[in-house]
């Protein structure tokens, strides 16, 4: 994992060209143009990270430079090292990242000038297979090829906690790493038996999936979802409805995380503030996950402290 990401190499704008975006990282006005790292392109956090774009833009002198990403894990290096301005992650990693510890890459490296701007909406773990493969619950992917998200995401790390919850420890099962759509695609063509994928339903690369091939969503329910949550307190009960995904008709019990946005402290409190302002005030244009995106409830879930400037919005 690249923990110091060039952002003038690999910025690139949405809605428009790599090309546009790099010559933005340049010349007058630099000052108001602002880092944010999302997620791949086929999870929730890059369209969602499009929406917010044009949103801040429209009410605020700023520009936001929206970058594909890893994600979580990626993200909170990003904001450390100060390369992102503002990042989409999990609220699992961002405590994580801040108190040095919950998984190897972050453990002992407390990252503790990354801050809280606010929480989103719940990302649910998605456990998909073929609607034949036989796999029926998670003790059944012993044994079994399963892609557990991009190396170093926050899918890998829930992935394996949940996993391990479970009794499968990472011997027991043929782990491979990729981004969502490629797991899409390895299940549809029988590469994997089954794969993780953490986002907001409907996650893009699912809806596609199950178009064009009959899946199945692994329930994760009962006593095994209460050991779960047990063992990590930041999960919470989730159910995807059903009809989110053609051919899964029946609810589908699970777990999720939260989404959040966060920052780092040495981006000027007038900046998030105004940032923030533009988002919460205008949520009425938000189309990803609006059911969940509100002032009232964005600070639901918050693991780590507030940045001054989200303070001065929310308080």
């Amino acid at each position: 994992m690249n923990q110091n990401i060039n952002r003038r190499t690999f910025i690139a704008g949405i809605g428009g060209t790599g090309i546009a975006a790099l010559a933005g990282c340049s010349g007058e006005g630099n000052e108001n143009q602002l880092a944010w790292h999302s997620g791949g392109t086929d999870g929730t956090y890059y369209p969602l990270s499009g929406e917010f774009k044009t949103i801040v833009e429209d009410q605020t002198d700023y520009s936001l430079q929206v970058q594909s990403t890893g994600a979580s894990v990626e993200n909170v290096s990003s904001l450390n090292s100060e390369d992102a301005e503002f990042a989409l992650i999990q609220n699992d990693i961002a405590y994580f990242a801040v108190n040095g510890t919950g998984i190897e890459e972050l453990e002992g490296n407390a990252m503790e000038n990354i801050r809280g701007v606010a929480t989103l909406y719940p990302e649910t773990i998605h456990v998909i297979t073929q609607a034949d493969s036989g796999i029926d619950s998670l003790e059944d992917l012993e044994g079994a090829s399963v892609n557990t998200g991009d190396t170093g995401s926050g899918t890998q790390v829930n992935a394996l906690q949940i996993l391990e919850t479970a009794g499968i420890s990472e011997d027991d099962f043929d782990e491979q790493n990729a981004d969502f759509g490629t797991a899409a695609d390895q299940v549809q063509d029988g590469d994997v038996d089954a794969a993780f994928t953490v986002g907001g339903w409907p996650v893009g690369s699912v809806e596609n999936l199950a178009t064009n091939q009959d899946i199945e969503l692994v329930e994760i329910s009962g006593d095994l979802r209460e050991d779960i949550m047990a063992d990590a307190e930041w999960f919470a009960e989730d159910t995807i409805p059903g009809g989110t995904y053609d051919g899964v008709d029946d609810d589908v019990d699970t777990v999720s995380v939260q989404a959040m946005i966060a920052t780092h402290e040495g981006v000027d409190e007038e900046t998030v503030e105004g940032v923030t302002t533009a988002i919460f005030d205008n949520t009425d244009e938000i189309g990803t996950k609006s059911d969940f995106i509100d002032a009232d409830s964005a600070q639901d879930g918050m693991p780590i402290d507030l940045h001054a400037g989200a303070e001065a919005y929310f308080n």
